[in-house]
């Protein structure tokens, strides 16, 4: 696991000293992804440089180094990620190898076979820029579930790309003017989806594409092409549907899992595992233990808070596996001492609260091992989120009602105050007023995709709150779910898979992991698998109102049903109630009136409102108000590194 960055100087006219002190200014924002070693390669003829950190994975050796040559001096090229199948590439390969890493295999089989038949072949999770030195062009590739991230920016006569946005800056072409329409989608969302980015002209490189372009032509010619077709797969339940039988069904997919986790399990380096309890941790880590001559080392998080904790069902299932495992149970002093450092770790706007746990998990992981295997991907492939069954049942149910025998329900309950719901049925349910709040906004949706869209957004209309912002998002699911086959839910199975998995829980886990120099590898997330799934029956993914049947039942075979068949939780901490405590002075700053208006992004009136409501106990704004601060977060400290910038330009003259 590294850091990439470079750039390609379409004018040719920059000297050598000055690529190199670019291009190390740039990678030396991004070291913490790749502590053990960095590498520089400029080429001044052409105007480009390449540059790597490095985290020492597999062959630590100096045959590991990048950026790296291929044999024949065509191709040069800067790599992040682990290509998972090396060994049996190299078998099918003619070079004499130097070394044994996996890196100098890609670049042997790119340089021997080609890009396309290459990225058909490889299995695993990257992102990486190949120079080719001979027809003068560099691409820039993606993983085929978007595991990695590559940014990039074509800005006057310059491309720069990097693996996050801090690299970017560093390039004295960047322009961080703020896209307010990529704004307006994170309002929603929680993180900015892709292709964009929080700045203008700055770009996402798409799952499963990559993009080409030559020095010798117009930097406007960028060429982006798909080398794996998601939408078309998402289909294939339908066009090549499975025709076993569900024992044969789950013999097949046992198999698939055993090996992505061997594949997972080859390290140089000390490798454990995250283990929340949940139904893919635990499977991921059985399958683990049971293909290790040792205890495998497994970590797992816990709060004193009982809503938010899972330790106790971690260590129960590390217990029955026998694993080696290492539990922290964090304060709240500890969790928030997480808060400031969180716009440096995440490098733009994002508000999945889980990213307190998830950095914490790695911190801990990264005490004893170097690399730690998840189970992120099975909700998305096997119907694991509980919307996948809320919005067909509660659409069969209500949601064909003619809407003038809702709207008298929906006036009723527009009308009472937030505080009398709470009164009623404080003692019954948490948050009456605001579960109230959301049953009306779903009995109002008018498709059960736009139900879809309401559960995943944090901003219902982020144009209210928002100056002067357009999202996109509404008419990208509008048009999805006016053009699909699929029923409803492998439609947000599919948009889960394409939109929320890449942007949220894989950016969530790679910047989370990277900041403490911890490489995170998902089995689950192996192609193979998900070509798979999307083969299957609808039946062997949901059931009623519980999903990943299939992944429940093979994990029947490793751990006894009542250690399995339990509630979903979440992977969160309870903001709504530090929000009225101990973070209340942090937020208030944050969201004051004068600094909204100074900022000038937000309706200051709307903002304070919502901000009230939540303080006196009416509403529960937690999800809206830590989007809000954790934009304002990000935006202090772009603020403050342009005012650093301008500090050293002045005292440079």
């Amino acid at each position: 696991m590294c850091g990439i960055t470079g750039f390609i100087d379409f004018t040719k006219q920059t000297s050598s000293d000055v690529l190199y002190s670019c291009a190390q200014k740039m990678a030396d924002q991004i070291a913490y992804r790749g502590p053990d070693d960095s590498g520089i390669w400029i080429d001044p003829r052409q105007g480009v440089a390449l540059a790597h950190r490095r985290l020492s994975i597999i062959d630590t050796t100096e045959a590991g180094r990048q950026p790296m040559l291929s044999a024949d001096g065509r191709y040069v090229l800067v790599f992040n990620g682990e290509i998972y199948n090396f060994k049996e590439l190299r078998n099918e390969l003619t070079e004499a190898f130097r070394g044994h890493s996996d890196t100098e295999v890609l670049l042997a089989a790119l340089s021997e076979w080609g890009l396309e038949k290459t990225l058909a072949r490889v299995n695993g999770m990257f992102a990486f820029a190949l120079w080719d030195r001979k027809k003068r062009c560099l691409h820039l590739v993606c993983d085929r579930l978007g595991q990695k991230p590559l940014y990039y920016a074509l800005i006057g006569n310059t491309l720069i790309f990097a693996s996050e946005l801090k690299a970017l800056r560093m390039h004295p072409q960047f322009k961080s003017n703020i896209n307010r329409d990529a704004l307006a989608s994170y309002l929603r969302m929680n993180y900015v989806p892709a292709p964009q980015s929080i700045y203008q002209d700055t770009h996402k490189l798409m799952p499963a594409s990559y993009l080409t372009i030559a020095s010798n032509t117009r930097p406007s010619r960028l060429i982006q092409k798909n080398y794996w077709d998601h939408h078309a797969l998402s289909l294939n339940h339908l066009d090549q549907p499975f025709t076993g039988s569900a024992k044969e069904a789950e013999y097949i997919l046992h198999h698939l899992l055993k090996d992505a986790v061997s594949k997972r399990m080859i390290s140089d380096v000390p490798l454990g595992a995250f283990l929340s309890g949940g139904i893919d941790s635990s499977l991921v880590v059985a399958l683990m233990q049971s293909q290790s001559s040792r205890p495998v080392k497994t970590f797992t998080i816990g709060f004193h808070e009982k809503h938010f904790n899972e330790a106790n069902e971690a260590k129960t299932v590390a217990a029955h596996l026998k694993t080696e495992h290492t539990e922290l149970y964090v304060t709240p002093e500890d969790a928030m001492a997480v808060i400031p450092k969180l716009p440096h770790i995440y490098d733009e706007p994002f508000a999945d609260m889980s990213q307190i746990p998830t950095y914490l998990v790695s911190h801990l992981a990264r005490q004893h091992v170097t690399v730690a295997l998840s189970g992120d991907g099975g909700d998305e492939f096997f119907g694991g989120y509980n919307r996948h069954f809320w919005v067909p049942m509660f659409w069969q149910r209500f949601g064909k009602l003619p809407y003038a025998l809702k709207y008298p329900f929906l006036k009723m309950m527009a009308t009472v105050p937030p505080s009398i719901w709470n009164t009623l049925f404080g003692r019954y349910v948490s948050n009456p007023a605001n579960k109230c709040q959301r049953l009306a906004t779903m009995l109002s949706c008018r498709s059960s995709g736009d139900m879809y869209l309401d559960l995943i957004s944090s901003w219902k209309q982020p144009e209210d709150i928002l100056i002067d912002g357009h999202d996109q998002m509404p008419s990208f699911f509008e048009h999805y779910f006016s053009h699909t086959e699929l029923d409803q839910q492998h439609q947000m199975m599919y948009l889960d898979a394409t939109t929320y998995l890449p942007g949220d829980i894989l950016t969530k886990v790679d910047r989370a992991s990277m900041a403490v120099s911890l490489e995170a590898r998902s089995p689950l997330l192996d192609y193979r698998i998900a070509e798979f799934a999307w083969r299957l029956p609808l039946s062997s993914k949901i059931r009623g109102n519980k999903g990943k049947q299939i992944l429940r039942n093979i994990l029947n075979q490793y751990l006894p049903n009542e250690l399995i068949d339990r509630p979903k939780m979440g992977f969160g901490v309870p903001i709504g109630a530090w929000l009225r405590g101990p973070l209340v002075e942090w937020a208030e700053d944050l969201l004051s009136e004068q600094r909204l208006q100074n900022d000038g992004f937000f309706k200051v009136d709307e903002v304070r409102k919502r901000w009230h409501q939540h303080q006196k106990g009416q509403r529960n704004w937690q999800y809206c108000l830590w989007n809000l601060l954790m934009f304002q977060c990000w935006l202090q400290e772009q603020n403050s590194f342009a005012q650093d910038e301008m500090r050293e330009t002045a005292i440079a003259l």
